[in-house]
């Protein structure tokens, strides 16, 4: 893989081609993460040199993703971390998710979030997702507020459309846009992902193995319990996930040849899409940090991407879902 820097749009920032992506660390999707583990998982992206910590107000009910970053990075130079955090995007009680985009509650959410970091900035702020009652220009400006203002060094925006990037674009001056993307999920590669490479717009994005699918270690008879998310994804269930299994059973034969795992063949194949900045991974322990870290020193050949290319065509479309 290219470990090269890779320029955050027009904002002067750089960042790696793998980041780590906080949600999973919240503990709402995952059982048994506890706050100890939470700031192990970061620290130890840290000293991989994964220095890029994706994150959001959101990420659980009470900021419990944006806690474990603070402490994780407590007695590090705040410089070596480039965090990321989002706004609009609140819990509800009963854990109803909230989207609201106006710019009262993003200056409020952004303010909450500095101080649960520990820190003055945020190297990069996103739009979480647009509000469907506010006009997208409305948390724009907010955003743009928060630029001038110093609180963040870069404004970013999430799980938009084409014409709601293009406005929020005119309205805020832009360097980031992250949306889901992977070997089964390639929906931005048809306008958004184009549209972000000639406007000399970063795009990062999330779900690269989706959620552990692509990671190759899930049994045919596997059975999400109701406090795993994955159990509302049509990917996960019936006729679907087994379609899947054979596709990522496909993909052995060629990470076998290069002599590298399963995670490292996918992620180095994200990473080096035209177009794609920067691939954020989630982890809940250590361990699957330094796995997944793996994947800096895996390299691609022809033949690997040729047979990737064809396992893709092969697989056809998939029943998919977007995360907002």
């Amino acid at each position: 893989m290219n470990t090269s820097p890779r320029a955050v749009g027009r904002s002067g920032l750089e960042v790696g081609p793998l980041g780590l992506g906080c949600w999973p660390l919240s503990g709402m999707t995952r059982a048994g993460i506890t706050p100890g583990a939470a700031v192990a998982t970061v620290a130890a992206a840290l000293d991989a040199g994964i220095v890029h910590l994706d994150t959001a107000y959101c990420y659980g009910e009470a900021g419990e993703s944006e806690q474990a970053i603070a402490r994780a990075i407590a007695g590090r130079q705040r410089e070596k971390a480039m965090i990321a955090s989002k706004c609009g995007i609140h819990w509800e009680p009963g854990r109803k998710q909230c989207v609201d985009g106006r710019p009262e509650r993003i200056r409020g959410e952004v303010e909450e979030s500095l101080t649960r970091l520990g820190t003055d900035h945020l190297d990069l702020l996103y739009l979480h997702a647009p509000d469907p009652t506010i006009p997208i220009e409305e948390s724009a400006g907010a955003l743009s507020e928060m630029l001038a203002e110093g609180k963040t060094r870069a404004v970013g925006v999430s799980n938009v459309s084409l014409p709601q990037l293009e406005r929020f674009a005119a309205a805020c001056p832009l360097a980031a846009c992250q949306m889901h993307f992977n070997m089964l999920q390639r929906e931005i590669s048809a306008e958004i992902l184009p549209w972000c490479h000639s406007h000399g717009v970063a795009m990062f994005v999330y779900w690269p193995l989706m959620k552990g699918l692509l990671a190759g270690l899930m049994p045919r008879d596997l059975v999400f319990p109701t406090s795993d998310s994955r159990h509302k994804y049509p990917m996960f269930t019936g006729d679907e996930f087994q379609r899947n299994l054979d596709f990522v059973d496909s993909l052995r034969p060629m990470a076998t040849r290069l002599g590298c795992e399963l995670p490292d063949l996918v992620l180095a194949w994200t990473a080096e899409q035209p177009g794609i900045t920067c691939v954020l991974f989630g982890a809940t322990c250590p361990e699957q940090v330094q796995i997944n870290a793996r994947a800096l020193a895996c390299e691609l050949d022809d033949e690997a991407r040729e047979a990737i290319a064809l396992a893709i065509r092969d697989r056809g479309p998939v029943a998919s879902r977007r995360a907002v």
